[in-house]
């Protein structure tokens, strides 16, 4: 909390109370501290309290702030002597409150002498502009900043309707208008400035995706992690690195995540401050904004490569052999249910779309995702995503009543992107009852802990069931466990696959048929071992080789070993 005093012309001078730690002054409604001049930006500064210390900071206007008459970026901590300037309006921070009356007295605000008034040496070194931005990316994303909001007025004063226009209007329109401001406002940009980059990081930001446009672009990039405007990390190589780049604004990470989640139907407010979304390329997306996200608004891409993976792939990179390959082929091929089981960022939607393409085309597939990610590209597919509630509260439809209501479709297979509560008892029920060969993923760290969690996920769904009975289900319903575990160096593996074998008492029987040994790390820091094989033989492989089934039974005593 802390106290502003402020005068705006020829005004009373007046005194307001920050009740927390942040104030925004500008023009608009929204706006902590409203002041209406057309030298003010709807958005134009915001102060605000760090360490018990007063700092004021540029929200891009064009304008600026000046303090002590001097034009900054951002400034502090402030003092009591320090006069700031937004348009027609100074203002003074009350530093120690028990000074108020004093602070009033020393500095009283007169625009008669404002002119006249001899201004002290500041307490603390201003950072003017020049100095600050003196590196080219910083002078790209002060400018981009200013731009930005010129053209955002320029839109609404235009009563541009953005959302009928296509994306390619909207590109072209907005060309033109960045164009014309950055014509306006030539005089005032730095001779050294690149209008090549300043036009396209504007660009960007008003219809595309901002600073994020190259990542999407970068295959080697997997993920990207948007902390707050000023913080954007990537993940190349299955390690995490903080990109450089930054967003003009937490307004620009807004714009960007609206402009994400618009044309899906969702939303996103402090009524409903969590989305889950995807782009075009099937990219899943995730945002999160304040109040819950304290730091300001947070998004999260998890990318998809842009050309279908296949398991010869998945062999180079090292996360699996030949001979896995061949049993999980036969286990999909002859519709055994498996789970994909893993941790976050291990890869099981990767791999649950690969195994997919054991699948025959003519099948029937139905697939249930909650944003739908999945690739498959079987001829007779139909995709369901569940929907969040709308404004009012309604209009939902869960995973589970998709699930259900996939029964009614005449699947051959059913997949669900990812079980994480009450639907896994209706997938369970789908697979002991003739729907055989579906697949699905969930979290866990372990075979033995996939079973536990599909436990917990069944007593979700609210039915009072015994233990025993759901072990009996999940023992009847899962085949196969394939494990797939995220190193520490980034590397994936499938660690482990795992069949069900049968329940004795109340303990569900497990047998390993395929692990990952770890022997080490290379010279590249990465994990390193071999794929082998336990020499225990599936039980439905020697029913298949009764039936006229062609089945390789030497790939389970193989011990050549595989390094990585």
């Amino acid at each position: 909390m802390f106290d502003i005093h402020y005068q705006q012309g020829r005004k009373r001078r007046t005194r307001y109370t920050v009740k927390g730690d942040r104030c925004v002054i500008g023009s608009a409604r929204h706006s902590d501290l409203v002041f209406k001049h057309r030298h003010i930006a709807k958005r134009h500064a915001t102060l605000f309290s760090q360490n018990n210390q007063i700092h004021i900071e540029d929200l891009g206007s064009i304008t600026g702030i000046w303090v002590n008459r001097e034009r900054v970026i951002n400034y502090g901590p402030l003092t009591d002597n320090d006069e700031i300037t937004i348009g027609d309006v100074i203002l003074r921070v009350e530093i120690d409150p028990s000074k108020a009356n004093s602070a009033i007295t020393q500095h009283p605000v007169d625009e008669s002498t404002d002119a006249d008034r001899e201004i002290k040496e500041p307490v603390q070194e201003t950072i003017p502009v020049n100095s600050l931005i003196n590196e080219q990316g910083k002078i790209i994303l002060y400018w981009t900043r200013i731009i930005h909001e010129q053209l955002i007025s320029e839109m609404d004063l235009r009563r541009k309707d953005v959302h009928s226009m296509s994306d390619e209007q909207l590109r072209v329109e907005a060309e033109t208008l960045i164009d014309q401001i950055i014509g306006r406002i030539s005089s005032d940009l730095p001779a050294d400035i690149d209008i090549t980059k300043l036009r396209s990081s504007v660009l960007n930001e008003a219809v595309g995706l901002g600073p994020l446009e190259r990542f999407l672009e970068d295959d080697s990039i997997t993920e990207i992690m948007v902390n707050n405007h000023q913080e954007v990390f990537v993940e190349r190589a299955g390690k995490l690195i903080n990109s450089g780049e930054n967003f003009s604004s937490d307004q620009a990470v807004m714009s960007v995540i609206e402009r994400i989640i618009t044309p899906l139907g969702r939303r996103i407010d402090e009524g409903s401050p969590m989305v889950d979304a995807r782009l075009k390329d099937g990219s899943r997306v995730n945002a999160i904004i304040p109040p819950l996200a304290i730091k300001g608004p947070s998004l999260t891409i998890r990318k998809f490569a842009k050309h279908r993976l296949s398991f010869s792939d998945i062999i180079d990179y090292g996360s699996i052999n030949q001979e896995m390959v061949d049993f999980l082929r036969v286990c999909v091929e002859q519709r055994k249910n498996v789970i994909v089981s893993g941790g976050t960022g291990s890869g099981k939607t990767t791999l649950l779309n690969v195994l997919s393409s054991f699948i025959p085309d003519g099948e029937r597939i139905v697939t249930v995702e909650d944003a739908a990610e999945l690739k498959l590209y079987q001829p007779n597919l139909v995709s369901l995503e569940a929907k969040p509630a709308n404004i009012e509260g309604r209009g939902a439809v869960t995973i589970r009543e998709l699930v259900k209501n996939t029964l009614r479709m005449r699947p051959d297979r059913i997949i669900v992107g990812e079980c994480r509560g009450g639907e896994a008892l209706d997938m369970l029920q789908a697979m002991n009852t003739g729907h055989d060969g579906s697949l699905t993923t969930a979290h866990a760290n372990s075979p033995r802990d996939a079973l536990s969690r599909l436990e917990v996920m069944v007593l979700m769904a609210g039915m009072d069931l015994p233990v025993t009975a759901i072990r009996e289900q999940i023992a009847s319903a899962v085949n196969i466990i394939v494990q797939q575990t995220r190193y520490a160096c980034g590397s994936r593996k499938i660690s482990k696959i795992t069949e069900v074998t049968s329940i004795e008492g109340s303990t569900i029987q497990l047998q390993d048929i395929f692990e990952f040994r770890q022997r080490g790390f290379n010279e590249q820091g990465k994990v390193w071992g071999e794929f082998v094989a336990s020499g225990f033989v599936p039980s439905f492989y020697e029913s298949l080789k009764s039936i006229g089934v062609p089945v390789d039974l030497s790939i389970f005593g193989n011990e050549k070993d595989e390094f990585h």
